[in-house]
């Protein structure tokens, strides 16, 4: 808003002190960064004093973990922190005009809002019990029930996908030489001319579905090339389905990975600095032309919306951080998972989400892993049998012993490894 504000006092002939500073993505970066993290240390105290004013806390199973029962009472819910501090600095200094700015706020508000009604209707089964005189005890069956999250999420990765598809301006910029050569269900709609370094260089806005593969001496994929040519029409429904497998399999992942203090709010700030990285290089035409990556028009405006991210986890990690105040609830999870999964389907690094999201990946893996053999063993032998001692992976090593903490710092640490991993792809082929 402050961006349209400032372009529409300098269109209009006002001038004073500071007026030209929202020109500079980086003023607006940082100021993007600051509020955010403002929201979620300063203002964050206030909401959790309101949540546990309205009790809102957190019903805990009995799994025989250690200092669990310590965590009964914290007040839940806690991602509508984490959400507000995104979604204020981004309203205030990006220019809403740009599509990837508004497809990433409806995914934070989007997933945000399932799992917001999923964590209040897990407290409204609480109150329920209460009401009723009985003892309440947490089961699978409170809240948002499976079916009605997945289809929020699938319905979403239509969205996400059908819009990146098909917006007009949504495009990579391949540079022409002699000629340009297209792939399959690519299309030229726009032609420059670039001076880098006092070169003169031509580009070509193309429309196609192309995502970055790893370790490959191309780097590039076009999903078309997975259909049969008579079926390449209908490329567009494999670019949704693919999408839609990624937003749910990322936001599910990080709705696992929420089970220790600290832990899904660390590994999703270390995710977004990765990925603004990604933003920033593959939206810098020198970057993109010295580690011969694509170069993707419009994406800069995106580094606001990463800068309120981290900041929002940053922030929340005040609070969240090992002995936890508040947790962040689904509301907050299922928002981190959304957001990453479209930040990466954006940069088009999805292929790379089994790298730096490795976190995520182990720990749905671990769940799937755990439920798929015990089912087995039960049939064939009549007794259940498990791979790890619980899962998640992250209660498997606290059954062995770690402290939450140490689990927490060591996911963050095994995040890192895997982010520069990532970051290294770009010239390992």
């Amino acid at each position: 808003m402050f961006y349209h504000l400032f372009k529409w006092l300098s269109s209009a002939g006002y001038k004073f002190a500071g007026s030209k500073l929202y020109r500079f993505l980086s003023i607006r970066v940082i100021l993007a960064m600051i509020l955010s993290l403002v929201i979620t240390t300063v203002f964050g105290r206030r909401l959790i004093a309101f949540l546990r004013k309205k009790q809102l806390g957190e019903t805990v199973r009995d799994l025989g973990l250690a200092g669990e029962q310590q965590k009964k009472g914290t007040p839940t819910m806690g991602g509508i922190i984490i959400i507000l501090a995104i979604v204020i600095p981004t309203l205030l200094f990006a220019d809403l005009d740009k599509v990837y700015i508004r497809l990433m706020l409806l995914c934070t508000v989007w997933l945000g809002g399932i799992g917001f009604i999923d964590d209040y209707l897990k407290i409204k089964s609480k109150r329920d019990a209460q009401k009723k005189g009985i003892a309440y005890k947490k089961s699978d069956s409170d809240g948002l029930a499976g079916r009605f999250k997945i289809f929020g999420q699938v319905t979403l990765g239509i969205i996400v996908g059908a819009t990146l598809y098909f917006t007009p301006s949504v495009v990579v910029k391949r540079e022409i030489r002699s000629q340009i050569v297209l792939g399959p269900k690519e299309r030229a709609t726009k032609f420059d001319t670039v001076t880098i370094d006092g070169k003169r260089t031509i580009y070509a806005n193309v429309k196609t579905p192309l995502t970055t593969i790893p370790f490959v001496k191309n780097h590039e994929f076009n999903y078309a090339k997975l259909l049969p040519e008579s079926w390449r029409d209908y490329t567009y429904i494999l670019y949704i389905l693919i999408v839609i497998f990624i937003v749910t399999a990322v936001s599910n992942g990080a709705n696992i990975t929420d089970g220790l203090d600290g832990l899904a709010t660390g590994v999703s700030a270390v995710i977004g600095l990765g990925l603004g990285i990604f933003a920033y290089i593959s939206g810098n035409i020198k970057f993109a032309e010295y580690l011969n990556i694509m170069y993707i028009p419009n994406i800069g405006e995106l580094s606001i919306f990463i800068a309120a991210f981290v900041g929002a986890c940053v922030g929340f990690l005040w609070y969240n951080s090992y002995p936890a105040q508040v947790f962040m609830g689904d509301t907050g999870s299922l928002a981190l998972g959304g957001i990453i999964a479209a930040l990466a389907i954006i940069v088009r690094k999805e292929l790379l989400i089994p790298i730096f999201c490795f976190i995520f990946l182990i720990e749905l893996v671990s769940v799937m892993l755990q439920v798929s053999y015990f089912k087995y063993t039960k049939k064939k032998y009549g007794e259940g049998k498990r791979i790890f001692l619980m899962s998640p992976l992250h209660h498997h090593y606290q059954k062995l012993g770690y402290h939450e903490s140490k689990i927490a710092v060591r996911f963050w640490i095994v995040t890192i490894l895997s982010m520069i991993v990532a970051i290294a792809t770009l010239k390992l082929r």
